[in-house]
């Protein structure tokens, strides 16, 4: 195993996982032992992740936006960073309104198919979540998005690990040390260098463990499925989801090629453990240190422009979610509400899956919350939103792992796209967990 590069131990672990998964699947007493003795390995592997998490954006972004020695060349990274995650959520979204008008997943749905999927479901513990925090969200103020940037107390945002409040708080203090003197800003910057060299570090030594990890969540992931005649039923919607996150991926894979003049396979290669643990967790804020230690070490993107995009993408550049909102509202209208798929109605679903991929959380089917506002923005009955939801929640969980895997793949994507226009794109650098042990010894 030591010899294996690490996306192939993960990889392996993986369809171990799936495997076994399956396996305690038909085995009397299989899931109880798998969600008492498997499971909280892989829980322990993302409470890591996330320990780690504050503290590398907190060090790179406050690094990196000191290193940089120019306000202004902060507005033009800002600038740049969010006109691409528009323009490739707006591409996403599009692909997603196509594939679904096009290819129709609502065909060959029967009246007792959705009335056997709504009698299981529309009051199922997990919908009613989603359909809380969605009103929740609908609830709040035009600004509370814009409100909710700004902390009133930053250690409270470090414990709710609130994305945009510490990109916010360490942009702040970069700034700050840029129009203090360099005597007064060196000791500061010191101490946030070697932060951040010790929190990637901790990414390394955490990744020894991503094999083993990931068996342990793809196992929990697959007790859950229990009813394959649903499963079938939704095959070829989830087929849909899946097609248009492929194509979205070559769309990234033509960019880096078109741009960056880089290999799309090297490109799959070097980021492919940061993919199969979005995969695995569901999570880009989770995956979000392995993302940073994978575009720096091993796409060569200097540090001041990933410790700025990656956060900020993980937060608001949700591309897979955005084309998966698309596919599933148009879907859901086409099973049960049909009058209500007009041409104006689609086109208001790409505005409000625009902006609703900005407020999503990065967090596990925070993208569900998010299609009832999509859904409620073109008139969905209220009375419908508890079947629609239900139509599509049996197989949302494979699909949120899917599409976390196309929103990191694009955070990476456009990490490198910004390095090149700033020339910050370098030869790759990768360091091993010990490679500092071994040389001392």
């Amino acid at each position: 195993m030591k010899k294996l590069a690490l996306h192939w131990k993960i990889l392996i672990g993986m369809v171990l996982g799936i495997a076994f998964g399956f396996l305690m699947n038909s085995v009397e007493g299989g899931k109880g032992f798998v969600t008492d003795w498997i499971k909280p390995f892989g829980t322990i592997f993302i409470n890591l992740l996330k320990l780690i998490a504050v503290p590398l954006i907190l060090a790179s972004l406050i690094k990196g936006i000191s290193d940089l020695k120019d306000i202004s060349k902060i507005k033009k990274m800002g600038m740049r960073t969010i006109v691409i995650y528009v323009f490739t959520t707006v591409v996403a979204i599009v692909i997603g309104l196509s594939i679904v008008n096009v290819f129709k997943p609502d065909v060959g749905m029967s009246a007792d198919t959705i009335e056997k999927i709504k009698i299981k479901y529309e009051k199922s513990e997990g919908v009613v979540d989603k359909l809380t925090k969605a009103s929740a969200q609908n609830d709040a103020g035009p600004l509370q998005a814009l409100v909710d940037i700004f902390p009133s107390n930053i250690f409270q945002s470090f414990v709710s690990a609130s994305m945009l409040q510490i990109i916010f708080f360490a942009l702040f203090v970069g700034i700050s040390l840029l129009l203090i003197s360099e005597k007064k800003s060196k000791p500061l910057m010191d101490f946030f260098d070697s932060l951040n060299e010790m929190v990637m570090k901790m990414v390394d030594l955490i990744m020894l463990f991503a094999p083993y990890a990931v068996f342990a969540l793809l196992a929990n992931v697959m007790i859950a499925f229990d009813d394959t005649e649903i499963l079938l039923k939704l095959l070829v919607y989830a087929l849909c989801v899946v097609g248009g996150l492929f194509l979205m991926i070559c769309f990234y894979l033509v960019l880096v090629s078109l741009y960056t003049k880089k290999s799309p396979l090297w490109f799959l290669k070097q980021i492919s453990p940061a993919q199969l643990l979005a995969f695995s967790t569901s999570s880009s804020a989770a995956t979000l240190p392995v993302t940073m230690e994978r575009v720096e070490e091993h796409l060569g993107v200097d540090k001041e422009v990933s410790g700025f995009v990656l956060p900020v993408g993980a937060t608001i550049n949700m591309d897979g979610t955005s084309l998966y909102q698309a596919i599933a509202a148009v879907f859901i209208m086409q099973v049960i509400w049909p009058e209500g798929l007009t041409f104006s109605n689609q086109l208001i679903i790409i505005l409000t899956a625009l902006l609703a991929s900005i407020g999503s959380a990065a967090v596990p089917s925070a993208g569900m919350v998010m299609l009832v506002i999509v859904l409620e923005s073109v008139g969905f009955p209220q009375e419908l939103l508890p079947i629609g939801l239900a139509l599509i929640f049996a197989v949302d969980r494979p699909l949120d792992m899917c599409r976390t895997m196309v929103n990191v793949t694009g955070d990476a994507t456009v990490s490198m796209i910004i390095a090149k226009s700033l020339g910050k794109l370098h030869d790759p650098k990768p360091k091993e967990w010990d490679d500092h042990y071994e040389k001392v010894k």
